[in-house]
């Protein structure tokens, strides 16, 4: 007998003795073991890993590392451009503090309620909207592939924003500021001032010709713009390089893309209120006009700039929300992020308003001294008699005040002849009601005001880093809108996916750095989306409240959040929302069809824009752009409804564990040869539901009686274990 026999042995009764002991434990014991690795297969709502079915590869779905840092994606998302430029205008149309009563009733009727819905059911089926419509409803799981599409478009031009942003940032490091002043040009003989330049301004020029180096039509190309193209490619790296880990890597990157943004606005507040006349700015914002308060057109405005404020339909929310665990307050979320966003609103409105009403003081000011030296000439010449100037009037230092006294005067004397005399009103109101909005507040007019701050590269500096990280934080949620329902349906590697849809993109978008490209912008923003959208968003509200059931719903609801919500919600998704909303959807289409189908292209001869009919070819691409992002609802219908695709996956996917190692292994549901599925903890690996209270015996494994409450179903697969004789047992 060898010397180490005895050892051996000894090591082997001491296993047999375990393994008794393990089969004899004592029943805590048995339940700690219970606890720890049985999973009920019936219990789908504990389940924190989702398993496809069909699916031969088990993934645990990445979460946020923080709420804090969940929250910054969602403000991210939701906080944009639109905040900057857009909201602004809208408030200054549409009765200046006025418009902020129907904007906020319309934010509480179908904003935060439609926000809270697309949290919800992110959360709860935790997965993209390719997933999520598809889970409540077969037949209207196009809704998840049409907010893909829209998604899709929306990028290809917002990211030409973003390059646009890009290259004014790019062009800030000097001083004077290359905007500042209307180029020079030398001939054979003399020099003398760019004619489009003088006919227009140095801002609108550079603008322009500059930057754009814009086409005079939608029909004349002009070849690429390579300084834009370049631009561009830079956006589409910058935004697959914080995207190709999912919320992994873009999630950090928000600590910084969504809380600059304020900082910058903070700044530009503080420095605002600083300048000469941005009181002036303020007051004529939050004078309200309650008149216009009235007319039907400022509440369809205001919900459509709400429905897109917080990103509803795009399928960003719904992806974001479905990184989260299933307990976390999403009502809170709703409430907070859409707050966030209305406050945002107000504090760019502030700043804007407080920007230009100092460049609306410039402005006047120059009008002033004009319109005083034209006054002086004409006493000089005699068409004017000093009799009717007041004697406390100084040319000299003539104030706005003064001047507007001498205007009225000579007004009244000089009734029938005063057009002839060539003066001009200079009130600051006049300039502050020239409604700017998109690129010409952000590229011109803010721009131009910015040419007479102190310092004025640092502030140019400031504001378009500002905008390159607003339309960083949109395009994130926008391309997860995209990445995340596709990797959940079709399995794909994400980091590849990213990369191949930028590539994409960043082709498909040359057509918006091209000299028309401009137009072509103007075109995507106008008919890509808008009613796209609100289709999409009416047929999720009527997937949940009518299809998956309303009470089912507040049921899940409540097993999510702890708490049953308000009944506030019940009223509001199963009545109030989807009437609001197709009011909204006729409202838009009608306001489509009566605003003649164009563009405004820039005439390089005149200096001006000129408002042109897009061609029959650019009414096709308008046409075929809405088309095209609602063609998946009805097409995945009809392919549901008269079961063109065989759903069926063969076979389901078996999981159990040995020791904490996952094992997989072909199912096939015959008869009562099902499965358990064993797991560590419920919160860990989910199951398909294929009933209650089913377990499977694996063969050659230790056979446990199971108790009438079911505690021994443990039955640990005995894989990959090397054969023992008998005897050794």
């Amino acid at each position: 007998m060898p010397k180490n026999s005895k050892v051996v042995k000894r090591e082997l009764d001491d296993e047999v003795i375990e393994s008794v002991k393990d089969l004899l434990s004592n029943e805590d014991s048995s339940d700690d073991a219970f606890k720890k690795s049985e999973l009920m297969v019936d219990d789908q709502e504990e389940k924190d890993v989702d398993v496809e079915e069909g699916s031969d590869v088990e993934d645990e779905r990445p979460a946020w590392n923080s709420k804090l840092q969940y929250i910054l994606a969602q403000v991210g998302f939701s906080v944009g451009l639109g905040n900057v430029w857009r909201f602004p205008y809208l408030c200054q149309k549409n009765g200046g503090g006025a418009y902020l009563v129907p904007y906020l009733i319309l934010l509480l009727i179908i904003g935060i309620p439609l926000f809270f819905l697309e949290l919800a059911v992110g959360q709860r089926i935790r997965r993209g909207s390719i997933g999520v419509w598809n889970y409540i409803s077969p037949k209207l799981g196009g809704i998840g592939f049409a907010s893909c599409v829209v998604c899709f478009f929306v990028a290809l031009y917002y990211n030409v924003i973003i390059g646009w942003s890009l290259f004014y940032f790019s062009q800030s490091f000097q001083h004077p500021l290359p905007w500042d002043q209307c180029p020079l040009v030398k001939n054979s003989s003399h020099t003398f001032v760019e004619p489009e330049c003088e006919k227009s301004s140095a801002t609108t020029y550079y603008w322009y010709r500059e930057a754009l180096n814009i086409s005079s039509s939608l029909s004349e190309s002009g070849g690429l713009n390579w300084k834009m193209t370049i631009c561009l490619l830079a956006a589409w790296v910058m935004v697959c390089l914080a995207m190709i880990k999912g919320i992994q890597s873009s999630g950090k990157i928000m600590y910084f893309s969504s809380l600059f943004p304020y900082v910058v606005l903070l700044c530009f507040l503080i420095r605002g209120l600083l300048l000469n006349g941005s009181v002036d700015g303020i007051r004529h914002m939050f004078t309200p006009k309650l008149e216009i308060m009235l007319e039907p057109k400022v509440w369809r405005e205001a919900a459509t700039q709400v429905f897109f404020a917080l990103g509803l339909g795009f399928g960003g929310v719904i992806a974001f929300s479905s990184y989260n665990k299933r307990d976390n307050n999403c009502h809170f979320d709703a409430v907070l992020v859409s707050f966030i966003n209305f406050f945002t609103s107000v504090l760019a409105t502030l700043v804007v308003f407080a920007v230009l009403g100092f460049k609306a003081n410039i402005i006047n000011e120059k009008c002033v001294i004009q319109n005083s030296e034209k006054i002086l000439k004409l006493l000089k010449i005699g068409n004017l008699s000093q009799d009717m100037i007041p004697h406390h009037i100084n040319f000299s230092s003539i104030t706005a005040e003064d001047y507007n006294l001498v205007y009225d005067i000579i007004q009244k004397v000089k009734e029938e002849e005063f057009d002839s005399l060539g003066l001009k009103s200079c009130l600051i109101e006049d300039e502050l009601n020239k409604a700017v909005q998109g690129t010409g507040l952000a590229f011109i007019a803010f721009t131009e005001a910015m040419t007479h701050f102190p310092a004025s590269p640092f502030w140019s500096v400031m504001f378009f880093l500002m905008l390159v990280n607003l339309g960083l934080g949109s395009m994130f949620g926008t391309i997860e809108g995209i990445i995340t329902p596709i990797v959940d349906t079709f399995k794909v590697r994400k980091e590849i996916l990213t990369v191949i849809c930028c590539l994409v993109a960043f082709f498909i978008g040359l057509i918006f750095v091209q000299r028309s490209g401009n137009y072509f912008v103007t075109m995507f923003d106008d008919y890509s989306a808008t009613l796209p959208l609100l289709i999409v968003v009416i047929l999720e509200n009527i997937a949940v409240t009518r299809i998956y059931g309303i009470d089912k719903f507040m049921e899940d609801l409540k097993d999510m959040l702890g708490f049953s919500p308000s009944q506030y919600y019940y009223y509001m998704w199963k009545y109030v929302s989807p009437l609001v909303l197709l009011c909204l959807l006729v409202a838009s289409i009608v306001q489509m069809g009566l605003s003649p189908p164009g563009y405004n292209a820039w005439i390089e001869d005149m200096a001006t824009e000129e408002f042109h009919s897009y061609p029959t070819w650019g009414m096709i691409v308008c046409i075929s752009l809405m088309v095209l992002a609602i063609l998946p609802v009805p097409i995945v219908f009809m392919v549901r409804r008269c079961n063109l695709i065989d759903d069926s996956s063969g076979s389901l996917a078996s999981v159990s564990y040995k020791r904490g190692r996952i094992i997989k292994e072909p199912v096939n549901l015959e008869g009562d040869d099902t499965s358990l599925i064993h797991g560590k903890s419920p919160s860990e690996v989910p199951s398909p539901n294929f009933g209650k209270n089913i377990y499977r015996k694996q063969t050659g494994s230790p056979t446990l009686d199971t108790a009438p409450n079911g505690r021994y179903g443990i039955g640990y697969l005995m894989a990959d274990m090397p054969d023992m004789p008998e005897s050794d047992l």
